[in-house]
C-alpha cells in the first residue's frame, strides 16, 4: 500500500456549458499534476451543471461519450487520474453518474447515485443498484459514491468491509446542511477507518446554494485538508501509513457483531 496525493476541485464551472466545464478540468488536471498529486476529484454533475432540469436529460451521454473520450485523452496527456461527475444516458434511463479514468486515459469504474435527493433528483434520475464500486490506484483501493449516499452510515461500513482505502465523494451539498461537510463525513472516516474526498460545488445555481467546504478527512477522524466557500484547487495526501496505524488503533471492522445486526435489513 502506498501513498497517494489527492486534488479536490472545489467549482460548480458554467451550469450548462460542457464544452466550458471540460476545459475547467483539463486545467485542474494540468495544475494537480504539477502539484504531485496522482489523481483529481470533480464535483457531482460537473460537467453539465447541477439544477438545469430538463438539460440534463439532454447532455446525458453514455460511459463511453465524447465527454468520456476527452476526459481520457487530458488524463493520459497529463498522467492523471480524474474523476469527474456526468449524467449518463443508458437506453432510456439516465443516471447521475462518476466515472473515474485512470493516469493511461482508460475507465476505471463508473457509479450510479443509488440514493436520489429529494423530488429534484427523483424527477430526472432513475436510481442506481450497484453499492459497492471499486478500483486500484496506487496500491490503494478506491471507492466512490455521490453525494446523498454517504449519509447512509450502511454504504460507508459496506465499502470498508469490501476493503476500500480511499471513499470518493463528489456532492453537491446545499445550504444549510454544511454540516454533513463539517461533522458528519469526518465521522463516517472515523467510523468506518478509511480516508474520505468529499468534493462539492459552491455558490448560488438555480434555486440551490452550494456550500464548499470540500474535504479530505482522515481514519483518524481528522480533516487533512478543507476548502473554504469558494472555487478553489486543494490539495491532500493519503498517508498509507497513517491508514494502517489506525486501523491496528481502532479495530471496528474486526470487533464487529453481526449476528447483533439482523433487524438492520
Amino acid at each position: 500500500m502506498s501513498s497517494l496525493r489527492t486534488a479536490l476541485l472545489q467549482s460548480s464551472g458554467r451550469p450548462g456549458d460542457v464544452a466550458y466545464n471540460l476545459k475547467a478540468v483539463e486545467d485542474a488536471a494540468r495544475e494537480a499534476a504539477a502539484g504531485g498529486a496522482g489523481l483529481l476529484v470533480c464535483p457531482e454533475l460537473f460537467l453539465t451543471g447541477y439544477a438545469i432540469g430538463e438539460d440534463l436529460h439532454r447532455l446525458a451521454e453514455p460511459a463511453d461519450g465524447p465527454a468520456a473520450r476527452t476526459v481520457a485523452r487530458m488524463a493520459a496527456e497529463h498522467g492523471i487520474a480524474v474523476l469527474y461527475g456526468y449524467p449518463e444516458r443508458d437506453g432510456a434511463a439516465v443516471y447521475n453518474a462518476v466515472q473515474l479514468i485512470g493516469p493511461e486515459g482508460r475507465s476505471m469504474m463508473n457509479y450510479r447515485k443509488t440514493h436520489l435527493f429529494g423530488c429534484f433528483e427523483r424527477e430526472w434520475f432513475t436510481p442506481g443498484d450497484g453499492p459497492v464500486v471499486q478500483a486500484d490506484l496506487d496500491g490503494l483501493r478506491l471507492g466512490v459514491m455521490i453525494c446523498y449516499d454517504v449519509e447512509f452510515p450502511e454504504n460507508v461500513r459496506a465499502h470498508a468491509l469490501a476493503g476500500t482505502d480511499l471513499l470518493l465523494v463528489p456532492t453537491a451539498q446545499l445550504h444549510p446542511f454544511q454540516f454533513v461537510a463539517e461533522s458528519l463525513v469526518p465521522v463516517r472516516a472515523f467510523e468506518s477507518q478509511l480516508y474520505i474526498a468529499y468534493v462539492n460545488r459552491v455558490g448560488p445555481e438555480g434555486d440551490f446554494e452550494f456550500v464548499g467546504l470540500s474535504c479530505l478527512a482522515g481514519p483518524d477522524g481528522t480533516v487533512r485538508a478543507r476548502a473554504g466557500r469558494g472555487e478553489e484547487l486543494v490539495f491532500g495526501d493519503v498517508d498509507a501509513g497513517l491508514l494502517r496505524r489506525s486501523r491496528e488503533d481502532n479495530p471496528y471492522l474486526a470487533d464487529r457483531r453481526p449476528g447483533l445486526y439482523g433487524s438492520l435489513t
